[in-house]
């Protein structure tokens, strides 16, 4: 959809998050998809700076991504992010059935794939305080094969993972599945879920993780 015919284009917004947050990704792919401006305030996770007063006056919880909305209200958790975002637009279909599926790959997301691949690469590639062949590192990457299973199969004979079009329930599972190599995971046979990917990467107003200086 043109960036202009955006429910927010032109008003503004502003994410809190951290420069490596594969959460915090998500809404900045979101944002970039649907042609929006975004204001970034990144904070330093080892600094600090998420226990600091200051920031509990952001998001009481303490995480990021958080977004600061046209209404002056601070939104926390990715999954709202991303539903707020996507009203009024193609990336959150209209139909009740079609919603309902996205609503699906979302709770999907949160509760058989994203702990499983975010930890081991936090803890692997970011902090540095466990190896591959780790037990606890094994452990996350059984449940996290099975999740990429389900995806790869689902995949299969289609190009999104609700009706034909890239939905946020797509963004969603983008990040952390793109960068699972980092946890040591190796999805090379997932032909589904490379092309996937690719897709993903292909669509107009891709963001990636780190942008060019």
């Amino acid at each position: 959809m043109p960036p202009t015919s955006h429910p927010l284009a032109g008003k503004p917004l502003e994410l809190a998050d951290t420069l490596r947050s594969g959460n915090a990704w998500k809404i900045r792919l979101a944002c970039g998809y649907m042609g929006l401006a975004l204001i970034r305030r990144t904070f330093d996770i080892v600094q600090g700076d998420l226990e600091t007063d200051a920031f509990a006056r952001i998001n009481p919880w303490r995480q990021v991504p958080v977004l600061l909305t046209p209404e002056g209200e601070w939104l926390a958790e990715s999954q709202a992010i991303l539903w707020y975002l996507a009203q009024g637009t193609p990336w959150l279909p209209a139909g009740r059935l079609e919603q309902a599926q996205v609503s699906s790959w979302l709770s999907f997301e949160q509760t058989q794939h994203m702990h499983a691949f975010a930890q081991p690469r936090l803890l692997i590639h970011l902090r540095r305080t466990a190896q591959m062949d780790d037990p606890a590192m094994k452990a996350w990457r059984e449940i996290g094969m099975k999740a990429a299973v389900l995806m790869d199969a689902h995949l299969a004979g289609r190009d999104y993972l609700v009706g034909t079009a890239p939905t946020i329930a797509d963004i969603a599972l983008f990040p952390y599945t793109s960068m699972a190599a980092e946890g040591g995971y190796d999805l090379s046979g997932f032909a589904h879920i490379n092309a996937w990917l690719a897709r993903m990467r292909a669509l107009p107003g891709f963001t990636p993780l780190f942008e060019a200086a």
